[in-house]
């Protein structure tokens, strides 16, 4: 039994969206830091960060969106926001459709805007698997196996085939994470034992992946070549030291750090802010974990509980991906930072998961206010 019997508290309601506005300010500050000096001659140096400004608001749009529907209506609908998500995911295999960056079809094109289905994957797949668990009798393997296993391997089959294996491997995090906080650890384990033999074997495969395996293994061996983002990653963090050279006067985001506004933030922020800097950041991401996982200690529903801790993988598995790359802790996988990294595909979806962790708040407080009467 998760609920206690003070009921969820609306006093702190503020902080399911402060924190991540406050990151996403932090972030603006950086693109800005880093876009003004890293603008090509004749480019618009304010260019991104209006972009990421007007993302911003488009992700407080979606927030309020989510925050304004009935949560019956979003539980109704998760199925067939999970059906749309699959299939935007498929149609970047599509030619003139998908767009292919960087040797991989990860985007779509509309109009002049690009929009990555991945995200809205991570919000539709919470949402669909809760309904499922708190609704199959299913037990032990049959329940892993379905709803779990078959919405997880339905949901990653487009992404295998982009090719986006950081991709595949967050949605993975998300559906067995679930399945443990559903039904327990047993399956999931044994599922991602078995999965983790099929990375090895598709790493093996393409000879990309396995260079930026052995980069990641020994950076150093390759310095200028297959290991130099991972070094100048590093080299970041250094020349920050405890306090930071200060803003816009890194050298390594300046002339050194590939992609410093989107996978390579963390560095940049380590180098201007040091490590109080970066410290700060995963303060502001920890006391949000810790506020969320309040309000799922304040339900015993079972779907509610599901779709809360759901929400919350599908925040901080990105965190804690995107920064073990940049730390040489895993290889890098091009999983952008939450609220932090430029990209309109992740701040606009991760503000709608932040509206729906407000909704769910709201229910919950207005169930307690209902049995007190």
């Amino acid at each position: 039994m998760r609920s206690d019997d003070r009921g969820p508290s609306s006093g702190s309601l503020w902080l399911l969206w402060v924190i991540p506005m406050a990151l996403s300010l932090i972030g603006i500050v950086m693109i800005a830091s880093l876009s003004l000096r890293n603008t090509p001659a004749g480019g618009n140096p304010y260019g991104l960060t209006l972009k990421q400004i007007q993302y911003l608001g488009l992700g407080m749009t979606a927030m309020l969106c989510c925050y304004l529907t009935p949560l019956g209506l979003l539980r109704r609908t998760g199925w067939l926001l999970w059906m749309l998500a699959v299939l935007l995911t498929m149609g970047t295999l599509i030619p003139g459709l998908g767009v292919r960056v960087g040797g991989a079809r990860r985007w779509l094109e509309l109009g002049s805007a690009r929009f990555q289905p991945l995200e809205l994957l991570t919000i539709a797949v919470p949402l669909f698997l809760a309904d499922r668990l708190a609704l199959t009798n299913r037990k032990d393997l049959k329940a892993f196996l379905s709803p779990t296993l078959f919405i997880a391997l339905v949901s990653v089959l487009p992404l295998l085939l982009q090719p986006n294996l950081g991709g595949t491997i967050l949605v993975l995090v998300i559906c067995l994470s679930m399945h443990v906080e559903n039904r327990g650890w047993k399956y999931p384990l044994l599922g991602g034992g078995l999965l983790a033999v099929l990375f090895v074997f598709l790493i093996w495969m393409e000879p990309y992946r396995t260079r930026r395996f052995w980069a990641f293994l020994d950076p150093w061996e390759d310095p200028m070549g297959k290991g130099f983002q991972i070094i100048q990653g590093l080299v970041a963090f250094c020349n920050g030291g405890f306090l930071g050279v200060g803003i816009a006067k890194g050298l390594q985001e300046s002339d050194y750090l590939p992609a410093a506004e989107t996978d390579y933030i963390f560095p940049a922020i380590g180098e201007e802010f040091g490590l109080v800097g970066t410290l700060f950041i995963l303060g502001l991401y920890a006391i949000w974990c810790l506020r969320v996982y309040s309000l799922y200690r304040r339900t015993s529903d079972p779907y509610l509980s599901s779709l809360i801790w759901g929400m919350a993988i599908s925040v901080l598995a990105p965190m804690f991906i995107n920064l073990s790359g940049v730390m040489k802790l895993m290889p890098l996988t091009g999983i952008p930072l939450p609220f932090v990294s430029a990209g309109g595909s992740s701040l606009l979806f991760m503000w709608g998961k932040i509206g729906i962790l407000m909704l769910i708040n709201k229910s919950l407080i207005k169930s307690q206010e209902r049995r007190v009467g």
